[in-house]
């Protein structure tokens, strides 16, 4: 009785020992289901290094330049054009004309005298003779050191003319000779007279342009001027 007692608390203790010295196997934590992240491209970000913040490109503004105020275009003056003639048609003087001899083909400067009555050439080298049984005269035009060629015209008529520089009368010799001063073409009487000591080689009086233009004083070569 005793030794089944001992063998069955024999047998007892040894299951007891093999259960104690079974090797147990580790049980795995359970892992938890991973999230997948999104990938975010960013290439305007500057790379960098593990540690250091990563900072953010400030955009400037765009600079707006300041609005130019609009540019009213100036009105080009046109230049004022002398009035050559008046009203009625007459012709306007100043008191300083170019007046072309066709004759000569040469312009002269003349000055227009109200207070004279006859226009006046300056006249060298004057020679009177008789043509046809009139008179005529041959003469040159010279002022400034230039002497034209040689002219020959028949005499409208003699005047005697006193100078208060010297003694007794001069007998002078009138001519009809073609000028013409802007777009004006008519004949006129000249008294034949040596001018070379005046400033013009010419003098218009009033029997040129009574009838034709009227003078301004205050204007100088409101014509232009005529070369052929």
């Amino acid at each position: 009785m005793y030794n089944w007692k001992a063998i069955v608390t024999l047998m007892l203790s040894g299951g007891l020992f093999a259960c104690s010295t079974t090797t147990q196997v580790p049980v795995e934590p359970e892992q938890k289901p991973q999230i997948e992240q999104p990938v975010v491209d960013d290439s305007s970000k500057t790379d960098a290094t593990e540690g250091e913040k990563v900072t953010e490109p400030t955009e400037k503004p765009e600079e707006v330049k300041p609005t130019e105020p609009e540019k009213k275009p100036v009105p080009v003056e046109k230049p004022v054009e002398k009035a050559t003639k008046t009203s009625d048609g007459k012709l306007i003087l100043g008191e300083e004309e170019w007046v072309f001899v066709p004759g000569l083909k040469e312009a002269f400067k003349a000055r227009v005298d109200t207070g004279a009555t006859t226009s006046s050439i300056s006249a060298v080298d004057i020679v009177d003779f008789e043509r046809d049984g009139k008179d005529w005269v041959k003469f040159k035009i010279e002022h400034d050191g230039i002497t034209t060629e040689e002219i020959s015209l028949p005499v409208e008529r003699w005047v005697k003319i006193k100078q208060s520089s010297a003694e007794g009368t001069q007998r002078r010799a009138v001519v009809v000779a073609a000028i013409q001063i802007g777009d004006l073409k008519d004949k006129t009487e000249f008294t034949l007279a040596d001018r070379t000591h005046l400033a013009f080689p010419l003098l218009l009086g009033r029997s040129f342009f009574r009838d034709v233009a009227v003078v301004d004083v205050g204007q100088k070569y409101v014509q232009k001027k005529i070369t052929k």
